[in-house]
């Protein structure tokens, strides 16, 4: 048996078929959860620890440790970066065009 092998477009949520803008939007929040997710588990800190640091509720937190990434805007995850004490920068980069 053959396998076909689709390469990627390096953003998950386009391959999965999503528009670009919307798939550009949905991987900047993975990565802004990702990067919350692994600054909590750092810290050891419990669900209810992590919701008073950040300001939310606990049920927020279990949202975020699953990856309900269709609950949180890129604002709100900012938000929570800057109280762990995070920088968060854009990088832009321009594709060539097709």
């Amino acid at each position: 048996m053959k396998l076909k092998i689709t390469p990627s477009t390096g953003n998950v949520f386009r391959d999965l078929g999503f528009r670009r803008e919307e798939a550009e939007h949905l991987l900047v929040r993975a990565d802004l959860m990702i990067q919350i997710q692994k600054l909590v588990l750092a810290r050891g800190l419990k669900q209810k620890a992590a919701a008073k640091t950040l300001g939310v509720t606990q049920p927020r937190i279990s949202d975020l440790l699953r990856g309900r990434i269709d609950l949180f805007s890129t604002d709100a995850l900012i938000d929570m970066l800057a109280r762990l004490g995070a920088t968060v920068r854009l990088t832009v980069k321009v594709r060539p065009a097709a």
